[in-house]
C-alpha cells in the first residue's frame, strides 16, 4: 500500500478526519447559498474522493469498517423514531414494483454489458455473476457470490475498485438528478417540493438550514435517543444471530428465501424499531434530537463511501471493468427512469429504487435523508433488504445466461 499522511493504524487521525469532512459538509451547505445547490452528502463525498487522492488518508482501514458496522445501524433507529407508519405502509407496495423493475434493469444491462465487453476483460462470466448480485443487493451478496464462482484474486480485486469508484460517481449522478429543474417537472418532485413549500422557508437562507433549525434537544434526549438506539440495534443483531444458528440453511429455494428474510439483520432492525416506534407513538412524538444524532451519523457514513474511490487504481488496474460497471448502473438507471415516468413515479421515488439497488438499502436511506425525503427513508429501508434475499438468485441466473451466451 502506498504512503499516506495518515497511516491507517492512526485510528484518532482517521476518525478526526471523518468528522470534520462530514462537519465542513453539513457547515458549507447551510452557510453558503451556491453551496446550497449542491447537497451536504456530495460535499462530504467529494472532501473524501480528494482526500484519499491526495494520499492524505488511505482508501482503506479499520475506521472505516466501524462507520460500516456499527455508525450506520446506529443512525437507522435513530431516522425511524420519528416515522409516520400509515405513510409507510402507503409508500412501501409502490416502492416494492419499482425497486423490482430496478433489479430487472441490472440484469438486462449486466448481459448488454458483457456482450459489449467480453472478449475485453478475462472472467467476465464470474464478475458478471458477482456484480449483478450486489447491484440487486449488495456487498453481502457479492461476497457470497465471490465464494460460490472463486475468481482469480487478481479480478476481484480489480472488480472491488472499479465498483467503490463506480459507487461515488453514482451516488453523485443520482444526488444531482434530484435538482435537475426539467427533471423534476417531468416526472414531479413532491417530497422536494414539500420542503421548500415549508412556511418557515426564508429567501435569506439555505434550504438546509431552514430545514435544520434549533431545536430543544435536552441532555435526557439525547441520552434516550443513543441509548434507545444502540439497545435496539444489539437487540436486532443478537436476534439475528440466534436465529440464523437455529434455521440454519437450506437448499430448498422457498425455505431459503424465508430463511433469508427472517435472519436478515437489517430488516430485524427496521422491524424492530417500527414494532417499537409504534408501542410508544406519543414517547417518541416529544423525543427530540433523534433525526439530528442519526444525520450527522449518515454524513459520516457519506465521507466513508467517498474514500475508497482511488481514480489512481481504477487508472493502473481496472479501467475497463470500471466501464464494465457504469454501463449496469447506467442501464439500470434509464431503464427505471422509464418505468417510473410511465408508472407515475415521483423522481425521488425512482432516484431511491436506483440506489437500494445498486447501492443497498443503507445508501439508499442515507441519500433520502440528506434530501430531506424523510417519509421515504422508512419504506427504502424496508424495500432495499428484498434486494439482500433476491441477489444471489439474480446473480446465479445472469452467470448461467452468460456463460451460454460466451459457449
Amino acid at each position: 500500500m502506498m504512503e499516506t499522511l495518515i497511516q491507517a493504524d492512526d485510528h484518532l487521525a482517521l476518525w478526526t478526519f471523518v468528522m470534520v469532512a462530514a462537519t465542513s459538509a453539513i457547515f458549507i451547505e447551510q452557510r453558503y447559498k451556491w453551496a446550497s445547490k449542491i447537497p451536504g452528502a456530495i460535499i462530504a463525498l467529494l472532501i473524501a474522493i480528494i482526500a484519499s487522492n491526495l494520499k492524505v488518508i488511505p482508501t482503506d482501514a479499520p475506521t472505516y469498517d466501524i462507520v460500516w458496522g456499527y455508525i450506520v445501524p446506529l443512525a437507522i433507529p435513530l431516522l425511524l423514531f420519528k416515522t409516520n407508519i400509515q405513510s409507510l405502509v402507503k409508500e412501501s407496495w409502490k416502492l416494492l414494483l419499482l425497486f423490482l423493475t430496478s433489479s430487472i434493469a441490472t440484469m438486462i444491462g449486466t448481459v448488454f454489458a458483457f456482450m459489449a465487453l467480453r472478449h475485453y476483460i478475462p472472467e467476465l462470466d464470474k464478475v458478471s455473476g458477482m456484480i449483478s448480485a450486489s447491484y440487486s443487493g449488495g456487498g453481502v451478496n457479492y461476497a457470497a457470490m465471490s465464494a460460490k464462482l472463486a475468481p482469480s484474486e487478481s479480478i476481484n480485486a480489480a472488480t472491488i475498485v472499479a465498483d467503490n469508484m463506480m459507487m461515488a460517481v453514482y451516488f453523485l449522478i443520482l444526488i444531482g438528478l434530484a435538482g435537475v429543474p426539467i427533471i423534476r417537472r417531468v416526472w414531479g418532485s413532491p417530497h422536494t417540493d414539500a420542503i421548500e413549500k415549508n412556511p418557515e422557508m426564508s429567501n435569506s437562507r439555505t434550504l438546509s438550514e431552514a430545514y435544520w433549525k434549533p431545536n430543544l434537544i435536552s441532555l435526557k434526549d439525547i441520552a434516550i435517543c443513543l441509548a434507545a438506539s444502540m439497545l435496539i440495534v444489539l437487540i436486532s443483531f443478537k436476534l439475528s444471530a440466534f436465529l440464523q444458528a437455529l434455521l440454519g440453511t437450506s437448499d430448498n429455494v422457498v425455505i431459503g428465501l424465508l430463511i433469508s428474510l427472517i435472519t436478515d439483520k437489517y430488516l430485524l432492525l427496521t422491524t424492530i424499531t417500527f414494532v417499537i416506534v409504534s408501542i410508544f407513538k406519543s414517547s417518541f412524538e416529544k423525543l427530540n434530537g433523534s433525526q439530528e444524532l442519526g444525520t450527522y451519523c449518515i454524513y459520516l457514513f457519506f465521507v466513508v463511501i467517498g474514500i475508497p474511490a482511488s481514480i489512481g487504481l481504477i487508472v493502473t488496474k481496472a479501467p475497463l471493468l470500471f466501464v464494465f460497471v457504469l454501463i449496469i448502473a447506467l442501464i439500470n438507471l434509464a431503464i427505471t427512469m422509464g418505468v417510473g415516468k410511465l408508472f407515475k413515479f415521483s423522481i425521488e421515488e425512482v432516484i431511491l429504487a436506483c440506489n437500494a439497488n445498486i447501492g443497498g438499502p443503507t445508501t439508499a436511506a442515507a441519500l433520502a435523508i440528506s434530501k430531506g425525503w424523510t417519509n421515504l427513508v422508512g419504506p427504502i429501508l424496508v424495500i432495499g433488504t428484498v434486494g439482500y434475499v433476491i441477489g444471489n438468485y439474480i446473480g446465479t441466473i445472469i452467470y448461467f445466461i452468460v456463460t451460454q451466451i460466451g459457449m
